[in-house]
């Protein structure tokens, strides 16, 4: 059977299978790149059924692999019955000029949203990538139940797992965040994106910072609670993390979010994949409702 994407590579994992792929994204006019583990209930058992997944949004400079390679989330997830899908962080091979030249900006980091500023405003439309064009590919065509579909992430996709649910309560029925972004509106990482990709006038940027959406509400969009880790020896969480400010939020709009400070752990993957287990049972408990 022909399927709207090519598949890169697979490999065995843990009695399922681990994939890449690519395809021709309407969305973003550009290739686009991406990963799925498949647990063993969809590769060895041929009844037709589908299983959960999760979307994990990875961080400033990753990809599609980032994820798969570095998280050791595969074995929980094949016993929890899990899929895991990995987008990439942007588009690449816009060519457009300094596209390349900052590492927190451009190719590697397209903040999981929909720029309106040319030249970005092009190519660099991630929200829209995620949430209409990859979901329903992979739904479409893969054993995955579009009704029980989750989202986390790490930093820059800790901001994406946490905006893109409270913009799409609909489409996502759990949510998650690794060291997350969460006020981008007040730190230099989000200046500087929220600049180039939507413009000078900050009353735009409040739309896509979790703690400003989350302190609009005046009920909980999640009432089985958000989770949130942090490490403590995060060297960027002073400056450009902010959690305090999202649990400020959370509070005043009545959302249950258990934030859960860890002395000693920095940003990186040793973090989260000491953590892992803890965020993929948060998810399976919600998805199985």
């Amino acid at each position: 059977m022909s399927t709207p994407f090519e598949l890169l590579s697979e490999h065995a994992c843990f009695g399922g299978a681990q994939r890449f792929y690519q395809h021709a994204s309407s969305v973003i006019g550009l290739p686009m790149k991406f990963s799925v583990f498949m647990p063993p209930q969809t590769v060895i058992e041929k009844a037709g059924g589908k299983v959960p997944a999760l979307i994990y949004l990875a961080g400033l400079t990753c990809n599609e692999e980032t994820f798969m390679t570095k998280a050791g989330a595969q074995r929980l997830a094949a016993t929890l019955g899990l899929a895991l899908i990995a987008p990439d962080t942007s588009p690449r091979g816009a060519n457009i000029p300094g596209e390349t030249e900052s590492w927190d900006f451009g190719a590697g980091a397209g903040f999981y949203l929909d720029a309106t500023e040319a030249p970005w405003s092009r190519h660099y439309r991630m929200e829209s990538y995620i949430t209409t064009e990859l979901i329903a590919l992979v739904t479409g065509v893969l054993p995955i139940d579009a009704g029980r579909v989750g989202i986390f992430g790490h930093s820059m996709g800790g901001h994406g797992a946490l905006t893109l649910a409270l913009r799409h309560p609909g489409l996502f029925k759990s949510v998650s965040a690794f060291a997350p972004i969460c006020a981008p509106s007040q730190c230099p990482w989000g200046h500087k994106a929220f600049t180039g990709y939507l413009g000078t006038d900050t009353a735009t940027w409040s739309a896509h910072d979790a703690s400003a959406l989350m302190a609009a509400l005046h009920a909980a969009p999640y009432p089985d609670g958000i989770l949130i880790d942090q490490g403590l020896a995060d060297k960027f969480l002073a400056e450009q993390l902010h959690p305090q400010l999202f649990e400020a939020a959370c509070a005043q709009a009545g959302q249950a979010l258990q934030l859960r400070r860890h002395a000693g752990y920095d940003h990186g993957y040793y973090f989260i994949a000491t953590f892992i287990a803890d965020h993929l049972n948060h998810h399976a408990r919600q998805l199985s409702e």
